[in-house]
């Protein structure tokens, strides 16, 4: 092979052979770069997983906390429904023994204070008394004139009552109403009388 033959191959194998260390090295950087590609995939996607389940479970116990929250709701308010409806019979039933009032031995007093109460009420010095037939029978044996005397007052009988045990006072004309019957002075009584009456029939010391 002649010189300048030889040159030339020589000069062609070093091409090649850079051109193999340039294509390795191509190569290797291409897989570095790839891997790094991967690798911050897999870390976003690991990223995004731990988002998701996170959100997951906070939504989770978001429902837990919600369900909880209404079921607990829900008993509450259906003890305090059973709580009124108790409370409601037995308000009804002290209201069915109230007629049985008027038996007792004092009732003529307590007809004279229903009176007195009703007249301090209006604070008037002229009236008109309606009460049932047991109470008016009462008043009308001295107690309405003695009332009368006692608060300085002009009492006059109405009419009977039709419904209702005790009095209902009306003055000024008619302007001023005061009901004291035993009926509106239970109900009355009821909104502060609810929670004592709930102890008792709980059991619990008041």
């Amino acid at each position: 092979m002649r010189p300048e033959e030889e040159e030339i191959e020589g000069l062609s194998r070093a091409i090649l052979r850079e051109a193999d260390v340039d294509a390795q090295q191509i190569k290797e950087e291409a897989k570095a770069k790839a891997d790094a590609i991967r690798q911050r995939a897999q870390e976003e996607a690991e990223k995004e997983r731990r988002q998701i389940l996170d959100q997951a479970r906070q939504e989770a116990e978001r429902l837990r906390s919600q369900v909880v929250a209404n079921a607990q709701l829900k008993a509450r308010t259906l003890q305090l429904e059973h709580r009124e409806k108790l409370l409601d019979r037995v308000f009804e039933a002290a209201k069915q023994k109230l007629p049985a009032v008027q038996k007792r031995s004092d009732y003529n007093k307590l007809a004279a204070q229903m009176l007195r109460e009703a007249l301090v009420q209006l604070k008037a010095n002229k009236a008109r008394v309606q009460a049932d037939e047991v109470t008016r029978k009462i008043l009308s044996n001295g107690t309405l004139e003695e009332l009368s005397k006692e608060l300085n007052a002009e009492l006059t009988m109405g009419d009977v009552l039709e419904e209702g045990s005790g009095v209902v006072v009306d003055a000024s004309d008619g302007h001023l109403h005061f009901d004291n019957t035993l009926e509106t002075r239970l109900r009355r009584l009821q909104s502060s009388l609810r929670s004592a009456v709930h102890q008792v029939l709980m059991g619990e010391k008041l």
